[in-house]
C-alpha cells in the first residue's frame, strides 16, 4: 500500500524553492508625458473649430442677399440711389437736405438754358457711347427709346426762337461728358451705373422738377424733354430687363462697384441740376 508523505516533510522542498517577480517591461514608444499629449490634443481641436468657424463664415458671405437682390440688380441699384435721396424726396431717402425745398426754388429762364444746354451734351455722350459701344453689352442699350439727345434739340430751337441766347456747355457738363467718355472705356460697370441713374433719374424726379420750372418761368409750357413716345412705364421695364440681363454676368464684386459708383452719379447730376438757380 502506498504511503502518504506527512506535510511536515515536505515544508523543507517549498523553503528552498524560490520564486522571482519579473518586473514589468517598461514601453520605450510611449515616454511622452501626458500633459503635452493634452495640450497638443487641444491644440487639434481649436485649429479644426477654427476651420469650421471660417467655413461657417464663408457659407453664410456666400449666402447673403442684398437689399433688392430678389428682384434683380436693377432693384438693388434703385435701393442704393433712393437711399442718396433726401428725405423730403422720396420716404426712403437718408440724406439730409442742403439746398432749399423744391417748393421755395426760384428758377430762372437763363438759368434753366444752361441745365438743358448741359444735359444735352450729357445725353449725347451717353448715346454716342452706347452707339459706339467699346464694350459689347452697351450695344444691348441702343434705340431703348428713353434717348433725349433728339428731343432736347428741338426744346433748345423753341427757346431760340423765343429770342433767348442759347449758352455754351458749362463746366458741370463738360466735367461730366469727359468722367463719363473716360470710364467707358475702361470701367463698363461703372458706366452702367451713370447710364442707369441718368435715365431713370429723368422720368421720375426729372419730371416732377420740369413741371415746376415750367409753371414758374414757362407759363406751364411742356418741353419735349419731358415726352416719350409710347407708354414710358413700358419703356422702362424693357431697360430694367436688359439691364439685368447683363448684370447676370457680372460677379458679386462687380455688381458692388458698380453700385459704389451711384454716389459720384449723384454728384455730378446735382451740379448740372443747381445750374437752374444760377
Amino acid at each position: 500500500m502506498a504511503s502518504i508523505t506527512p506535510l511536515s516533510q515536505s515544508q523543507p522542498l517549498l523553503e528552498k524553492t524560490q520564486f522571482t517577480v519579473l518586473n514589468k517591461p517598461q514601453n520605450q514608444f510611449c515616454s511622452i508625458p501626458f500633459s503635452r499629449f493634452t495640450q497638443s490634443s487641444n491644440l487639434s481641436l481649436k485649429k479644426s473649430r477654427m476651420v469650421v468657424v471660417s467655413a461657417t463664415t464663408a457659407a453664410e458671405k456666400s449666402n447673403k442677399r442684398y437689399p433688392g437682390e430678389a428682384k434683380g440688380f436693377v432693384e438693388e441699384m434703385r435701393f442704393v440711389a433712393m437711399k442718396l435721396h433726401t428725405k423730403d424726396q422720396a420716404k426712403e431717402g437718408e440724406k439730409e437736405p442742403v439746398d432749399q425745398p423744391l417748393a421755395k426754388w426760384e428758377p430762372s429762364v437763363e438759368g434753366y438754358l444752361k441745365f438743358l444746354v448741359d444735359s444735352k451734351l450729357v445725353y449725347d455722350t451717353l448715346e454716342r457711347i452706347v452707339e459706339k459701344a467699346p464694350f459689347p453689352e452697351y450695344a444691348e442699350f441702343r434705340n431703348t427709346g428713353l434717348e433725349r439727345s433728339e428731343v432736347l434739340a428741338k426744346d433748345l430751337e423753341w427757346f431760340r426762337q423765343q429770342g433767348h441766347a442759347i449758352p455754351e456747355p458749362s463746366t458741370p457738363g463738360v466735367t461730366y461728358a469727359r468722367y463719363l467718355e473716360e470710364l467707358s472705356e475702361k470701367d463698363p460697370q461703372a458706366f452702367i451705373c451713370h447710364f442707369y441713374n441718368t435715365y431713370f433719374a429723368h422720368s421720375a424726379g426729372g419730371r416732377m422738377i420740369g413741371r415746376k420750372v415750367a409753371e414758374k418761368v414757362l407759363d406751364k409750357k411742356e418741353l419735349e424733354f419731358y415726352k416719350w413716345d409710347g407708354d414710358l412705364s413700358q419703356l422702362l421695364q424693357n431697360v430694367r430687363d436688359k439691364l439685368n440681363k447683363v448684370a447676370e454676368n457680372w460677379t458679386r464684386e462687380e455688381k458692388n462697384h458698380c453700385l459704389e459708383e451711384t454716389e459720384k452719379s449723384f454728384k455730378f447730376s446735382g451740379a448740372i441740376l443747381r445750374l437752374i438757380f444760377s
